[in-house]
């Protein structure tokens, strides 16, 4: 038995195309932080188990969204993602055998309508599928992650298919909200910056991406995604510069 859990929040161009990869799952819990579209309308369709409350961090909520299931086995999932076929029965495998605690799944993500097959992206594989017996999701407000109690973790080569970016406006909006979180928990760290480091860090991660991680062999999109995510690097410690300089 597994349950999916999802957090949303005006996710109507997404959640639907999601939900339909879930139809093997024995319940969705669905955390809604306040959605005006039709995101729940949506949501009813499939039967979902609806659970409204308070925006908590990334973290925290995903931790509610998994406190409300009721089984063991819980494959966590956003909503701008769909589990492909392969992953569907593979995970339907591994419930039988249940030879180890948590699975990282390789995640295969589009940027602007094109798959990104390197820029980074390539070494993506997020621990999505776990017994919540062994672990938990930590209180991170922003870049989340699923910490078990043991090593016993194995990996999943069938994808789960990612949808984060479909224009540069969703992208320019994250970046700015997911920044804020990320320079916040910094400065909550005491980690402290100069003004030249922004710009500086900012440009290591464009020539990380483009040319270590091979970025230029995701063609013109490539060098895009690129340029993004040196601004993100770029932006973030701008914000953890400006919040010392507040009294």
């Amino acid at each position: 038995m597994i349950s999916a859990a999802i957090i949303t929040k005006n996710e109507e161009r997404n959640i639907e195309r999601c939900l339909r990869s879930l139809s093997w799952v024995n319940e969705i819990i669905i955390v809604d932080s306040g959605s005006t579209d039709t995101t729940l309308e949506i949501c009813r369709k499939y039967n979902c188990d609806i659970i409204t409350s308070k925006w908590l961090g990334f973290g925290k909520t995903k931790q509610l969204a998994v406190n409300k299931t009721s089984h063991d086995w819980v494959l966590s999932v956003d909503a701008d993602e769909e589990i492909s076929n392969d992953l569907a029965l593979k995970i339907k495998l591994i419930l039988q055998s249940n030879k180890f605690a948590g699975y990282r799944i390789r995640r295969k993500s589009f940027y602007l309508g094109k798959l990104i097959n390197y820029s980074g992206w390539q070494d993506d594989y997020p621990l999505r599928l776990f017994n919540k017996n062994f672990g938990n999701f930590d209180n991170s407000d922003v870049h989340e992650k699923v910490q078990l109690n043991t090593e016993n973790v194995s990996f999943i080569e069938e994808t789960l298919i990612h949808y984060p970016y479909p224009n540069l406006e969703t992208h320019l909006n994250k970046i700015n909200s997911y920044t804020t979180l990320a320079a916040k928990n910094l400065h909550i760290k005491n980690k402290r910056t100069i003004l030249l480091i922004p710009p500086l860090a900012g440009i290591y991660k464009f020539i990380k991406t483009y040319f270590f991680k091979l970025g230029f062999l995701d063609g013109k999109v490539g060098l895009v995604l690129a340029m993004m995510s040196s601004y993100y690097v770029f932006l973030k410690y701008l914000k953890l510069w400006a919040l010392q300089r507040k009294p």
